[in-house]
């Protein structure tokens, strides 16, 4: 950006010396820079060129020949235009900042170096101040800086605003959590320790939220994500993929199939099923068209699918890791070997996603990882026969069953 102004001679005010002496050196040589820009420089200059608003020094910004002009008489008034000046500069906090940095010091030259930047960028940041204040801050001359008293008030305000806040903006407030909904039961061990060093690394809670129907409530804004078994949203998320985990019959413990170790896939087209339709896994079509099981009981959620189970309305089919817990007496599950496994994801929205999402999934993708490095396989539950029953970093799933990650 290029200045102009008419005149040949400095600033000066009625009945002072000029403020710019030219310095000693070569006869007629061009005064040095002052080290404190005087008032009346900015605000009496001609701008032209294109100026986008932005303090910091450029290398187009040039200055042509000297001002004239003199100093307001009396004590410091508003600026030209004054505080309903349409369009006037926002404050920004390094706006203030630099303020402080200045007001602190009254010498531009130290607060530029306190501040990171340079003389002639502290000083048009500011004139932008002065600007959207719409009064005087600072009386300049070439060799004196102090507050005025605007800027005495504004000074001893933002010793303690400006703290406060920064803090605001840095901390994080105990009630903006993290809401991770799921829709019957989360993975045991790795995923409870993804939840605590989330917690502990970002300072932001996790509250969990169990919502029964189909995609745990993310899809409709309830929760900020979810971890979901099974289908994903059909568009608007990011996906994130965490594993694939093998599926286990569920039968009443005074049953024929109860008594059994294991069942296969086809076997089960001949059973009744108890089908969780809000957000089970399982569902007549991944069976063969002419031979297919008949839905006994439809449940709306993983409670009312395990006590008709227990009261023997039919078999249900769940992820492995419901036989982790000791969830109820009447029921047992019993091997699928051949059973299409099911893959565990987080969900969250791609548009408007909480600050933390991302980061969140990310942790848990590494926790999960970390868990099949460090054991080669995840914490098995016993099913009938004693058989320790988890999951195995590699291998085919027809062979190990349990918990796989998805490659």
């Amino acid at each position: 950006m290029k200045e102009t102004a008419t005149g040949a001679g400095p600033i000066t005010a009625p009945g002072t010396a000029p403020d710019n002496p030219p310095t000693a050196g070569t006869a007629g040589g061009p005064p040095t820079a002052p080290e404190n820009p005087p008032d009346g420089a900015p605000a009496d200059a001609t701008v032209t060129g294109n100026d986008t608003g932005n303090d910091t020094d450029t290398d187009s910004r040039t200055r042509t020949g000297t001002r004239t002009g003199t100093l307001p008489a009396g004590p410091p008034g508003p600026l030209p235009g004054g505080s309903a000046r349409p369009g006037r500069p926002d404050v920004a906090i390094r706006h203030l900042r630099a303020f402080l940095a200045v007001a602190d010091t009254l010498n531009f030259t130290q607060a530029a170096e306190l501040t990171g930047t340079t003389q002639p960028s502290l000083t048009r940041t500011i004139r932008r101040l002065e600007e959207a204040f719409g009064s005087r801050l600072l009386n300049r001359t070439t060799r004196t800086v102090t507050l005025s008293p605007a800027g005495t008030r504004l000074r001893a305000e933002l010793l303690l605003l400006l703290p406060r806040l920064e803090n605001a903006l840095t901390s994080r407030p105990t009630e903006t959590r993290l809401r991770l909904g799921f829709t019957w039961m989360l993975p045991d061990g790795w995923m409870q320790e993804a939840l605590s060093r989330f917690e502990e690394q970002t300072g932001t809670g996790v509250e969990l939220v169990r919502r029964d129907e189909p995609f745990a409530g993310v899809d409709r804004g309830v929760v900020d994500l979810a971890l979901l078994r099974g289908d994903a949203p059909a568009s608007g998320m990011h996906i994130v993929p965490l594993c694939s985990e093998a599926q286990v019959a569920a039968a009443a413990r005074g049953s024929a199939l109860g008594r059994r170790q294991s069942v296969r896939w086809a076997e089960l087209a001949d059973h009744a099923l108890v089908r969780n339709v809000v957000s089970g896994t399982v569902r007549p079509e991944l069976w063969p068209l002419d031979h297919r099981p008949r839905t006994a009981v439809a449940c709306g959620n993983f409670d009312e699918w395990l006590e008709a189970v227990a009261a023997g309305r039919g078999v249900g089919i769940v992820p492995e890791s419901a036989a982790r817990r000791g969830l109820h007496p009447g029921v047992r599950f019993l091997r699928i070997p051949d059973a299409p496994s099911v893959p565990m994801l987080l969900t969250y929205p791609r548009q408007g996603a909480h600050p933390m999402a991302a980061r969140f999934a990310a942790l848990v993708q590494d926790s999960f990882a970390a868990t099949l490095t460090h054991t080669g396989r995840l914490p098995g539950a016993r099913l009938p026969g004693g058989r320790p029953h988890g999951g195995h970093l590699h291998g085919h799933l027809h062979a190990r069953r349990g918990i796989q990650p998805v490659r």
